[in-house]
């Protein structure tokens, strides 16, 4: 039976007994459902030799329980004209589907039925190992996804939130479905569940599905999650490359910080569109790279800032240059301007996110799980139009005070050092 009903923002939302929580929002017009079970479990919830595990999870989970095999999932959804899908973050992980209204009990119960009753038979498993590695191969061959990955290593060294989400090979390799299920049963918590579906839907129908597909969930708790601590740190990885990838990286901060609309609109100000200032600066005028941007990565309990670009060796050193006073030049002059450019960016973004089904469940599951209600749109653009001009300038104060992370991958033969670097930003 369900146990607590209530409505926020036009969002309605019922706890089941077990703790999990079903959000729904009626879209009038909208002829299809978008449904989707968000866990607030993800690649820093894993512990050393996990590692790549909650990804492997997500892949696992569409290869078979006792009612359907891998071609029978695919099939019950797509035979009625819907789309299934997983992906695995940091924090969170999340399966949906889209199908019309008439199916979406159809969809909860193919959801939960791979949440719940997955096999993990192990020569899916060793056939899935060898899929990822494939992936990982891919992502080798890729720069940018190898400086990305090294810069968060050494933002956030020794800790699981920055490792790669994919994994590594040596630990890939060792899973076993024993070590899968110990994962689910430990991190896959009900209150750490959020079952949402916008469109096409009736909350009474959806909260039945959910009880039944969902309801068989033993409450319990879950483990604490191990805080995060931005380090900073280097990784120079030489490689034949035709183009050095170069990522600059700071302190940033959580989205539960005060400040973090002020540090979203520092970084569009600095390098978040072609009006900004590092692409006004390094593309248009200097010719320096072909694109380069500023970004802030916020998480629950922490975040990172960073500056990324690609450019030949010989122009590193003006680039780096170039970049790191823009970035003291914007902390200290931004314009009214830049600001009201930030907020209506910020609005279009948010605004724009809203007008699908998926984009709604997205929103609804992940504030119930990080604040545990629905924040209305309105309250979001209030904050946003009450960031002021000091206000982004004291964010870009702060982050540009912390330790630098540098990761750079390809011909960085002229590469400053990272002391150099650092007090560049300082000066």
């Amino acid at each position: 039976m369900s146990r607590t009903d209530r409505t926020e923002a036009g969002v309605r939302i019922t706890t089941l007994s077990n703790g999990v929580t079903v959000a729904t929002e009626a879209l009038p017009g909208v002829r299809t459902a978008t449904t989707g079970v968000w866990v607030a479990a993800g690649s820093r919830h894993e512990q050393p030799d996990e590692h790549g595990l909650s990804h492997l999870l997500e892949h696992m989970a569409f290869k078979g329980t006792p009612r359907r095999n891998a071609r029978r999932i695919a099939e019950d959804i797509e035979n009625v004209g819907g789309e299934i899908n997983a992906a695995t973050s940091s924090e969170f992980t999340s399966y949906t589907a889209r199908v019309l209204g008439e199916d979406v009990g159809l969809a909860i119960d193919v959801l939960g039925d791979i949440l719940t009753n997955s096999l993990f038979d192990e020569t899916e498993l060793r056939r899935e190992i060898n899929v990822i590695l494939q992936e990982y191969a891919s992502i080798e061959d890729s720069p940018d996804e190898v400086v990305g990955d090294a810069f968060m290593e050494k933002a956030f060294s020794g800790q699981a939130i920055g490792r790669p989400i994919l994994g590594r090979p040596q630990t890939i390799r060792r899973f076993e479905p024993a070590g899968i299920r110990a994962f689910i049963e430990r991190e896959y918590t009900p209150a750490r569940m959020v079952l949402a579906a916008a469109g096409a839907v009736d909350h009474a129908q959806v909260v039945e599905a959910a009880e039944a597909a969902l309801g068989s969930l033993v409450a319990r708790s879950a483990p604490e999650t191990a805080p995060a601590t931005y380090t900073g740190g280097e990784a120079r990885l030489k490689r034949r490359l035709e183009q050095a990838n170069v990522v600059i990286g700071l302190p940033g901060i959580s989205f539960r910080d005060p400040g973090y609309f002020a540090m979203h609109m520092f970084a569009q100000a600095l390098g978040g569109g072609l009006t900004s200032r590092l692409w006004q600066e390094v593309r248009e005028t200097r010719g320096l790279a072909y694109e380069i941007d500023a970004f802030h990565w916020p998480y629950s309990d922490c975040g990172v800032f960073g500056i990324g670009a690609g450019t030949a060796d010989r122009d590193l050193p003006e680039l780096i240059e170039v970049a790191t006073a823009t970035a003291r030049e914007t902390a200290e002059g931004l314009e009214p301007e830049e600001l009201a450019r930030g907020r209506a960016s910020l609005k279009v973004s948010l605004l724009a996110a809203l007008e699908t089904p998926g984009g709604r469940i997205e929103r609804a599951a992940r504030q119930l799980l990080a604040w545990g209600r629905i924040i209305p749109a309105e309250e979001t653009v209030a904050h946003i139009d009450a960031v002021t001009v000091e206000e982004v300038r004291a964010a870009g104060r702060r982050t540009l005070a912390g330790p630098l992370t540098l990761a750079a991958i390809g011909p960085i033969r002229s590469l400053p050092p990272l002391e150099r670097i650092a007090a560049a930003l300082a000066a």
